[in-house]
């Protein structure tokens, strides 16, 4: 039945990251303060970023050279043509790249001068992208060693992500905004990426205080390995493989922006278990592609290059 033409048709592409989540429009106003509860504060001009979890992490892995792929859902509109172009330029895969059901997503982001954070997200399209766009996307998956996924999408589309994995494929979850998590997608993370917030949410009122035993913690829920990012300190890295838990240290850099640090984080992490490294290497890695993201304002355009974190 197969002839000559289908064995010397070209395999399908091979992705090292396949990145399934949220593209948003990001909206940053600078403030010298957060306003309190019914206070009025003056801010910066409005600067408009392509952002999201999903698109940032697709960003940040394909400017450090890695094959990438992301799979979203956008509006038809004029952030969502904002979204894509930003992919594309990036040398993303946007074949996976939805339009429509809803308006872009966005992001209403505060930076104080200290250069943290606050944000308020509105899903939009974001919330449309349902486990049926997983199926369709069987291609896609069968094509990815790594599938990185948040939780800026649907808790039952991260659950039919983490069933669609083709075999010896690796899922690494960022539990962010953090949601309580099925006792299926947990068993599928290798790593379980988190924050301190993150963490304690996840672990309620059994967190205890270090971030040692929240590892301890989080890795009996579950999770083939754990990875809590800790700021300026650098990660700690633990896996049951090894049964340890590892500090990997912050190279010391001045914060300008910390927004998209943590997707920074979390790409390059991902992209570097996909090529095949132990997981305390690619930690250690990613780790200061986090310090080189937030020497610069903005999200993906602060996105190191990988000469850039040799630089570092």
């Amino acid at each position: 039945m197969y002839g000559h033409d289908d064995a010397a048709a070209p395999a399908p592409p091979r992705y090292d990251l396949l990145v399934v989540g949220s593209a948003n429009a990001d909206l940053v106003v600078g403030v010298d303060r957060r306003p309190g509860p019914g206070e009025t504060v003056l801010g910066t001009d409005l600067v408009v970023h392509p952002g999201g979890k999903g698109a940032n992490q697709a960003v940040a892995a394909a400017r450090l050279g890695a094959r990438t792929a992301l799979l979203a859902r956008v509006g038809d509109d004029a952030h969502g043509r904002l979204l894509r172009a930003s992919q594309q330029d990036a040398g993303v895969d946007t074949a996976g790249v939805l339009v429509g059901g809803a308006p872009t997503g966005v992001a209403l982001i505060t930076v104080d001068p200290s250069g943290d954070n606050s944000i308020v997200v509105s899903p939009g399209a974001n919330a449309r992208l349902t486990p049926k766009d997983i199926r369709a996307a069987g291609p896609l998956f069968a094509s990815a060693r790594v599938v990185s996924v948040q939780l800026e999408i649907p808790l039952e589309t991260v659950a039919e992500t983490a069933r669609a994995l083709s075999p010896g494929a690796r899922l690494v979850l960022n539990p962010s905004p953090p949601a309580p998590l099925p006792d299926e997608v947990l068993a599928a993370c290798d790593p379980l990426v988190v924050n301190e917030h993150e963490a304690r949410f996840i672990l309620g009122g059994g967190a205890g205080g270090t971030p040692e035993s929240w590892a301890r913690d989080l890795t009996a829920l579950g999770p083939r390995s754990v990875v809590i990012t800790l700021g300026a300190e650098g990660a700690l890295v633990s896996d049951t493989r090894t049964g340890e838990a590892v500090r990997v240290p912050s190279p010391e850099v001045r914060a300008v922006d910390t927004t998209g640090a943590g997707d920074a984080f979390t790409a390059a992490l991902a992209w570097r278990l996909g090529l095949g490294e132990e997981l305390t290497e690619a930690a250690a890695f990613a780790v200061r592609v986090g310090a080189a993201a937030v020497t610069k304002e903005g999200a993906q355009v602060s996105f190191p290059t990988a000469e850039e974190v040799s630089a570092l």
